[in-house]
């Protein structure tokens, strides 16, 4: 007997505004559901005319592989709303109305139906903070420089390619966080203790670990038939990695099933960094 799979469903995000909330939300929402899906976002869809444009290419993408679509919306304008509804095919989930009807009857007051109201610039100061977060936190990316180290409100280590770097640009620009992040080495295993520069800084340590298939596959990317890349290479060196966080009373956590967000949140709560929460 042969196992049937389920056909890929297409999935389409669409707002009259950049998309990017909607997005985030539809993740949360398709991660429930073991779904194969390939999804495409169509942001800045404010017209009639645009909202119909885009209604006939999801609909021509229906025709041709003969599945139907998932549409999450977040139109702010009715008018385009209607349009869009009235000539797309697809099961369609209206995010901003599924929660801004109930809040307004809650609260007693209409929203404000304005578009891109959720990436305005809402404090200059809180902005510019974010900004100097995402330069420091460049400046400091594997371990470029020692220079201003005690002013991170975070720094990572780990062995190189266990996701140090995306995790500290994540934390930059959505919380506004000064992060750096240094490699553990083989030298610093030989040695046994932290870098020099980290010694004094223990209480803004935070350890990422990996598996070592997982890490093979990625240093194999990069530096195919290596030994950097080598299996027991990468085995040794987490094995080495961990034994000196442990060693250190570094808190840290294996990021191989973890996605950024989940790696971020611990990494917050871990050290208490919520209070930081510039965004």
């Amino acid at each position: 007997m042969t196992e049937t799979t389920s056909p890929t469903r297409p999935v389409f995000i669409v707002s009259d505004g950049t998309a990017i909330t909607a997005e985030t939300l539809a993740h949360a929402i398709l991660a429930q559901f073991d779904l194969s899906y390939q999804q495409t976002r169509l942001p800045f869809v404010n017209t009639v005319e645009k909202a119909l444009d885009t209604a006939r290419r999801i609909n021509s993408v229906e025709k041709e592989r003969g599945v139907r679509p998932i549409i999450f919306t977040t139109f702010v304008d009715p008018d385009v709303m209607r349009c869009f509804n009235e000539h797309v095919s697809g099961h369609i989930i209206d995010l901003f109305r599924k929660f801004v009807g109930p809040l307004e009857t809650e609260l007693g007051m209409k929203s404000a139906h304005s578009i891109g109201r959720t990436h305005r610039i809402r404090d200059d100061e809180k902005y510019n903070r974010r900004i100097a977060a995402i330069d420091y936190t460049l400046q400091h990316d594997d371990g470029q420089t020692n220079r201003g180290l005690d002013e991170a409100d975070v720094i990572l280590v780990g062995v190189s390619r266990s996701g140090k770097t995306p995790t500290s640009l994540f934390l930059a620009m959505q919380f506004g966080l000064k992060v750096a992040n240094y490699p553990l080495i083989p030298e610093d295993f030989d040695r046994g203790t932290l870098p020099e520069a980290l010694q004094p800084l223990r209480s803004k340590l935070f350890g990422l670990s990996i598996k070592p298939e997982r890490l093979s596959e990625i240093r194999n990317e990069r530096r195919p038939g290596s030994r950097y890349a080598s299996i027991e290479n990468c085995r040794q060196e987490i094995f080495d990695a961990e034994s000196l966080m442990q060693r250190e009373g570094i808190r840290w956590l294996n990021s191989t099933t973890k996605s950024i967000e989940e790696i971020s949140a611990t990494i917050m709560s871990e050290l208490g960094l919520e209070k930081l929460h510039t965004v």
